[in-house]
């Protein structure tokens, strides 16, 4: 940074020291606006570190990963292929981001390819449990994947629809006979049991429920949806272990975009209403607006955290593309 004299003459003149920032001013500004979790002005800072020095790689990536939490994933993938172009692949940190974002995008192949181009380049970087996760997780879906490319999946299907829309619309007693049935029928297909157990739960046998999600989560200690089901079940019975799952799920950054919104709605269900509204506004809304839950937990965190007119837009366009909603009262 450039230092302004402040010779005798000067002094006399203006007591005021000229201060001209430089780029990383404005970066450190912005990384501490984004460890705030305050990304619109982390991104104005970021601007302005990049206007003032554009050649500085390290500025762009910082902006792509403020642009990655706020789901804008196309834009921080722009960024870092431009770090990737003018610095001849130097910033192979790089790779594991896009990875990362292909992987929120849905576009599993290409965070495939990514994650093993990090790993290739960085065997030993700072991102490589994180890259061997990931394609630890997208092999995972891949196989879920093929063992469901049977005869019986059309049949599948037609009963998760229909159980989607009575879980949705919180019809539990509609619901529990179907599923009761799914589970005969597909007794492998695990997320049957847990929306089995939620619909348990609210029909009024909390004890049945708790214990079936207790004796899976022995079995399957990482379950996501053991987590956000327990979360919820202890929440409603007023039991204070219900912060132990919640407290696991803040860590838990999903790649799909159902499970994703499964930790949103399970965050404003337990009152995380700050925790939820962020995860919300990180959804991709083309995949989940199709779900009433989408429109009524995330209207109900917008609410509490004082955003009135994004909770009565949310609700309006809800009860518009879900007529079922406007017959429900505000869930807040």
């Amino acid at each position: 940074m450039q230092r302004i004299e402040n010779n005798t003459e000067n002094s006399k003149q203006n007591n005021v020291v000229p201060f001209i920032p430089e780029g990383d001013f404005y970066f450190t500004k912005g990384v501490e606006a984004f460890q705030k979790r305050k990304f619109d002005i982390s991104l104005k800072w970021l601007r302005k570190a990049i206007e003032a020095t554009p050649k500085d790689p390290l500025y762009q990536c910082q902006m792509s990963i403020v642009y990655t939490e706020i789901g804008a994933f196309h834009a921080a993938n722009q960024l870092l292929n431009q770090v990737l172009q003018s610095t001849g692949d130097k910033y192979t940190d790089c790779y594991y981001l896009l990875a990362n974002n292909y992987a929120h995008l849905g576009l599993l192949n290409d965070a495939k390819k990514y994650a093993k181009s990090y790993l290739d380049k960085e065997p030993n970087g700072d991102f490589s449990e994180e890259a061997e996760s990931l394609l630890y997780l997208i092999d995972i879906d891949e196989d879920d994947e093929e063992d469901w490319e049977l005869e019986e999946e059309d049949e599948l299907l037609v009963y998760q629809e229909t159980v989607f829309h009575h879980m949705e619309n919180m019809e539990w007693e509609q619901a529990l006979p179907i599923l009761e049935e799914m589970i005969s029928l597909f007794p492998d297909h695990k997320l049957t049991k847990h929306d089995y157990t939620h619909a348990l739960f609210f029909s009024g046998r909390q004890k049945d429920a708790i214990q079936m999600e207790l004796d899976v989560l022995e079995e399957e200690p990482n379950s996501l949806y053991c987590h956000t089901n327990l979360a919820v079940f202890y929440y409603e019975s007023n039991d204070e272990e219900y912060k132990k799952h919640i407290s696991g799920l803040l860590n838990v950054y999903p790649i799909h975009e159902h499970q994703k919104l499964r930790i949103a709605a399970t965050l404003a269900r337990t009152h995380f209403y700050q925790e939820a509204y962020q995860r919300f506004r990180a959804l991709v809304k083309s995949v989940v607006k199709g779900h009433p839950s989408y429109y009524r937990w995330y209207s109900c965190a917008a609410y509490q955290l004082g955003e009135q007119a994004v909770a009565d837009k949310l609700w309006e366009e809800g009860c518009k593309r879900h007529p079922k909603l406007s017959n429900v009262q505000k869930p807040w």
